[in-house]
């Protein structure tokens, strides 16, 4: 029993930041508006000249733009989470340290591993993306030459090997590893390129439209194609018609696509250790690059529609198509000129993150040590660089991605997910991240000493003073919604822990059910309504637990607003976009994550750093579940 504990306490073992110790290995050298370059470059790629044409032509029409809009909201929740984290640990290691300091060693290295997966098949589709844009320019003649030439007729493959794709990868991890200062440099010129493009398509889409196809009806559409049809083929082509001609249930549909479209701002939330002012560039850079994402996003889809009927939208190239029909048909050099700057940056967007996740989770001990060596020059993860950058070339040279790429969905979106959670726990939990033990040492001392000097003196002021922030408090059922003072403590820490945990499992359940019964369950079948109904009470009773408890004041650069709201909200949305993956997405990663198990129980649990400092380590930053602690009442 005790083994089995044991086990137990070292899946949950959390790392310590000591920032005591020397600064970085990285270079300091990346300033706001580089923060602001990779998270737009890395957010805003090729889906704004092909998700727009795809999602109103097929589920929205025209209410794309609120679609986008539901979808922004949707990402500021995550967005603001990491931008929390960002202000509170100036670490490399994006989602993969938040969940390390904070639910355990297990969930980080699942995190870490599941983003790892993401960075490469985002990287090796991306690059094949290039490839064939580049090779529509041209007319088919690369594609059509590796057909003749090295044809391959195998499952799972590709069906040539994209050579154009590989020496793409590998010349963009020569520039990774040559240093971050030039990395960032063609970033900023990709991105500025990309910026003005948009601008001009949405200026002159805006010029050039005309507000009534924002209105169209059965007859304009009966009209376009002049021949009959019955209604079931209007429904399917054309909708109802109007601003939303596919209903609230298409807009929703169509959120749901465009929340992908601002995936990427977390890549920000890896630069800590090379941001000049993390604590203040890290929050300031993902609010501003989302802002930005959402600004092209609904001015590009709102230019397009206005320029074209919806359902006249070519899905593969929506806007060469939609200036073809003005009339503007030289334009097409100009998106083409945009198409490839965002993929470019989108490109280097997906392997920027890639080797510094992989470095910090080798620092720690839980992939192989030699992947954190520095180059001492440049200092950059060299070798992390190269190895993930050769893996990423290879999938993109031999492999058909079409079924991977939702696996990166699962990865991100796990992610975020983690990292709302790790937020909730820690704005609960007394003490600091940063704190020094014997600081809190100090306090506790002096606490005690006036604790003595009171004793019997129940009208005193420091007696006021302890009732406010008791030392030790006893679990008791009131606490749940009656905490006893007005500043965390041990009790209400653990609480928040546990009622996040089994809200978190609530909400997956519910997902579930939504995602595999949801028309039942509008449909108001009690089969399926009532088991509905009873996770939503469930969980809302849970919410009102959680927002009982005391927040800390620790003061923060930047704090995530309305809690415990915005993050449950953030947990939420993520675990539903999660359950909407089909079966054999989940089985690939049953596999990946087979695989990461395998290295993490032979390797990564006994070279962990924190085995290491089991024995020597005298505090946490947060809740420990076995309520160890040299501090009593200051870390729950």
């Amino acid at each position: 029993m005790k083994q089995l504990a044991s086990f137990g306490r070292k899946l949950v073992r959390r790392r310590v930041l000591d920032f005591n110790q020397e600064e970085t290995r990285f270079a300091r050298c990346l300033s706001t508006l580089d923060l602001i370059a990779l998270g737009v470059g890395a957010t805003l790629g090729a889906g704004v000249y092909l998700l727009a044409g795809e999602v109103a032509r097929q589920k929205a029409g025209p209410a794309i733009v609120i679609c986008f809009l539901i979808a922004a909201l949707s990402s500021v929740l995550a967005g603001l989470c990491y931008a929390e984290f960002g202000a509170r640990v100036p670490k490399t290691g994006s989602a993969y340290l938040y969940s390390y300091v904070t639910v355990g060693e297990i969930w980080a290295f699942i995190t870490g591993w599941n983003l790892i997966l993401s960075y490469v098949i985002g990287t090796a589709s991306v690059a094949r993306a290039w490839s064939s844009t580049f090779d529509n320019l041209v007319e088919q003649k690369i594609s059509s030459f590796f057909k003749a030439s090295m044809s391959m007729d195998v499952p799972a493959l590709a069906k040539y090997p994209d050579l154009f794709a590989l020496i793409l990868v590998m010349l963009l991890t020569g520039l990774l590893a040559f240093g971050v200062n030039e990395s960032a440099l063609v970033n900023k010129i990709f991105t500025g390129i990309n910026l003005v493009v948009l601008g001009f398509i949405i200026i002159s889409g805006l010029a050039k439209g005309d507000t009534k196809n924002w209105n169209l009806t059965t007859e304009d559409y009966l009209m376009t194609y002049n021949r009959t049809m019955t209604e079931k083929e209007i429904e399917t082509q054309f909708g109802e018609g109007g601003f939303a001609p596919f209903g609230f249930k298409g807009i929703l549909a169509g959120a749901a696509t465009c929340f992908y479209a601002f995936v990427g701002f977390d890549c920000i939330a890896t630069t800590s250790e090379e941001a000049k002012n993390p604590m203040r560039s890290i929050p300031i850079g993902i609010v501003a690059s989302l802002l930005i994402c959402f600004v092209a996003y609904f001015g590009v889809s709102a230019a397009l529609t206005l320029m074209m009927p919806y359902f006249l939208l070519n899905t593969d190239s929506p806007l060469p198509e939609a200036f073809k029909y003005v009339h503007w048909d030289p334009a097409r050099y100009i998106v083409a000129v945009g198409s490839l700057c965002a993929l470019s940056t989108s490109l280097l967007g997906s392997m920027f993150p890639m080797p510094r996740v992989i470095y910090a989770m080798a620092e720690d001990g839980l992939l192989f040590r030699f992947l954190s060596r520095m180059h001492k020059k440049t200092k950059t993860p060299l070798i992390a660089t190269i190895v993930s950058g050769i893996v990423a070339a290879l999938m993109a040279f031999l492999f058909d991605l079409a079924a991977l790429v939702d696996l990166m969905s699962i990865g991100t979106l796990l992610a975020y997910t983690l990292v709302a959670v790790c937020v909730l726990i820690l704005r609960y939990q007394p003490g600091s991240l940063s704190g020094d033990a014997s600081e809190l040492k100090l306090v506790e001392l002096e606490r005690l000493e006036k604790s003595d000097t009171t004793e019997g003196d129940s009208g005193d002021e420091f007696h006021q003073e302890l009732e406010t922030t008791p030392l030790k408090e006893r679990f008791s059922m009131r606490l749940l919604l009656f905490p006893s003072c007005d500043q965390p403590t041990n009790t209400s820490g653990m609480i928040v822990y546990a009622t996040t945990t089994v809200v978190s499992v609530l909400f997956t359940a519910l997902c579930v059910v939504l995602a595999v019964k949801g028309d039942e369950v509008i449909q108001g079948e009690l089969a399926f309504l009532i088991p509905a109904l009873v996770l939503t009470l469930l969980s809302l009773v849970c919410v009102a637990i959680i927002w009982r408890q005391p927040q800390s004041n620790e003061s923060l650069n930047f704090k995530v607003p309305l809690l415990p709201v915005l993050p449950l909200v953030s947990i939420f949305v993520n675990v539903y976009l999660m359950m909407q993956l089909d079966g054999p997405t989940w089985a690939r990663f049953a596999v990946w994550m087979a695989i990461g198990f395998i290295i993490y129980f032979c390797y990564g649990m006994k070279n962990s750093s924190e085995a290491s400092n089991d024995s020597l380590k005298k505090k946490t930053p947060i809740f420990r579940p076995d309520g160890d602690s040299d501090v009593e009442g200051m870390t729950p």
